[in-house]
Order: C-alpha cells, then sequence, then structure tokens
C-alpha cells in the first residue's frame, strides 16, 4: 500500500490547471488551485471509494518557461 500520491500539475493556458497522479490513473482539473486541491481530493477518494486511501497527496507544480537569450 502507498503511503503517498503524487500529482503532477501544470498550468494551462488559459490560466487553469491539471493535475495527473504519477502512480494511478487519476486525472483533474479546474480554474483555479483551491478548485484543484477540491478536485484531487474527490477524484482520489472516488478512486479509492472501495479501499484505504493513502495519507498524503503531493501536487508537483510543473512550470515551463523560456528565457530569451540575446
Amino acid at each position: 500500500m502507498m503511503d503517498e500520491l503524487i500529482f503532477e500539475v501544470s498550468q494551462d493556458l488559459d490560466g487553469g490547471y491539471t493535475a495527473e497522479c504519477l502512480t494511478e490513473a487519476i486525472f483533474t482539473q479546474a480554474d483555479t488551485w483551491d478548485d484543484l486541491r477540491t478536485n484531487v481530493l474527490d477524484a482520489v477518494t472516488g478512486f479509492y471509494f472501495d479501499q484505504t486511501p493513502p495519507s498524503r497527496i503531493r501536487l508537483h507544480l510543473v512550470r515551463d518557461e523560456v528565457l530569451s537569450v540575446a
């Protein structure tokens, strides 16, 4: 049994967020960071509806930033 789930979170071009679990088939999205937290908890609860879920969920925000060197 895993003790922690890790979600890779990226910010969409429209400003929203998408979160994908790295070890389970769990994916969700939201317009705000607070809504994303709620949606991740709901998605994990639904995924583990008949099992005990991990005790921790880690949201790892990935930023892709391009710097211009001139």
